[in-house]
């Protein structure tokens, strides 16, 4: 499964080409991290996104990255591998 097809699972009713371009690509970074990189702990990769998207993107972004990496991480044992 890509990335962007766990992400838009994830967002329930938002696809990727409605999202701000922030938010998507925060998601991204975020998702990357709490599925692929090991060195990074699910919660700091979490609150990193949000505290990026609370700067940079609109007013309702932090609580959308949240949500959607916070259901990405609890998701993340039941996703298939690509081994």
């Amino acid at each position: 499964m890509s990335l962007n097809a766990i992400i838009e699972d994830a967002s329930t009713s938002w696809t990727l080409e409605r999202m701000p371009a922030v938010d998507r690509n925060l998601l991204r970074i975020g998702a990357w991290e709490i599925l692929c990189n090991d060195e990074v702990a699910t919660a700091v990769a979490i609150d990193e996104a949000v505290d990026l998207a609370a700067d940079l993107s609109t007013d309702d972004s932090a609580n959308f990255v949240n949500g959607v990496l916070g259901r990405i991480a609890r998701d993340a044992p039941a996703l298939p591998s690509e081994d």
